[in-house]
């Protein structure tokens, strides 16, 4: 019963000291007369004896439960200082963090912004890649268009290619002229005539379509004679080939591009009063060709 009660004392009196701590603090005195005062209460009078035994037993066990309290006190004091600097430094960091946060999100939203401007572009480009693309089918379709035109073309004209190179003899050599009056030349040596549109028999080509032709003659002759001949359109004189010296060889050349329409007539007339000559080297000659056809 006795135990009982000191315990109920204990736990009374340490109640009693927290309290006052956190309020300010008891000392020893206010402590005993403290307990005293409880004992009274709790115990109706007793017989001396009993009393001071209680006293003593009282005395010893609060002296021993505030060294207990206050090495208590220390460790809390000292856990409550460590956590105060635990939570300063705690502070510090979570203030670092916060302006670290802070700049992450500015650099978060530059980014954003910058991705923005970026798809942009991006878009922008690839409407402008498939612009190109287009241009660039449309293109190509244009080109095989053309080049199936051209070929076409090519095929039409296949049997329409016209060249001609002639020289006056097949064989022998000597002169001819001069004579009274104007004569057409006949150039019998045909070396080429694609087309056949020269007569090497009456020496006339004869245009087979509309286009532009190329015509080229040459005259050798010798002195003191004149060696003088003309390409002839239609019976109309174009370009004349012409030397003349006292003695000595003579030679000439000219040439001309004519548009012809088909059926015009081309050849070459030797002026009356002169003379050429030729022989297996064939110094007279008469050429043409088609340049290219016309609608």
């Amino acid at each position: 019963m006795k135990g009982l009660v000191c315990l109920l004392l204990l736990l009374e009196t340490f109640v009693c000291v927290v309290q006052h701590q956190v309020d300010g603090g008891l000392n020893e005195n206010e402590i005993s007369q403290q307990l005293r005062s409880e004992d009274g209460r709790q115990n109706p009078p007793q017989t001396d004896t009993l009393r001071d035994e209680a006293s003593t037993d009282s005395q010893q066990n609060c002296h021993l439960f505030f060294t207990d309290i206050h090495a208590a006190l220390r460790e809390l004091t000292a856990t409550v200082t460590e956590q105060k600097v635990n939570i300063r430094e705690l502070t510090a960091t979570v203030t670092e963090q916060k302006v670290n946060i802070r700049e992450l999100t500015a650099t978060v939203t530059e980014q954003k912004t910058n991705i923005r401007e970026l798809t942009a572009t991006v878009t922008e480009q690839k409407a402008n890649i498939r612009a190109l693309e287009t241009r660039l089918r449309d293109a190509e379709q244009a080109a095989e268009q053309q080049t199936f035109i051209l070929e076409e073309l090519n095929k039409k004209n296949y049997d329409r290619e016209i060249a001609f190179s002639a020289a006056l003899m097949q064989s022998g050599g000597g002169y001819i002229g001069p004579f009274t009056t104007e004569i057409t030349l006949t150039y019998r040596n045909a070396f080429t005539n694609i087309g056949n549109a020269y007569n090497p028999i009456t020496g006339i080509f004869t245009a087979p379509l509309k286009g532009a032709y190329m015509f080229r003659i040459s005259v050798y002759g010798h002195g003191p004679t004149a060696a003088t001949a003309d390409i002839v359109k239609n019976g109309e004189r174009v370009v004349v080939a012409h030397n003349v010296q006292a003695q000595g060889t003579l030679a000439s050349s000219n040439g001309v591009v004519l548009i012809l329409e088909v059926g015009d007539v081309v050849y070459v007339r030797l002026w009356s009063g002169r003379r050429i000559f030729d022989d297996q080297y064939n110094h007279n000659s008469f050429s043409g060709f088609l340049l290219f056809p016309l609608r």
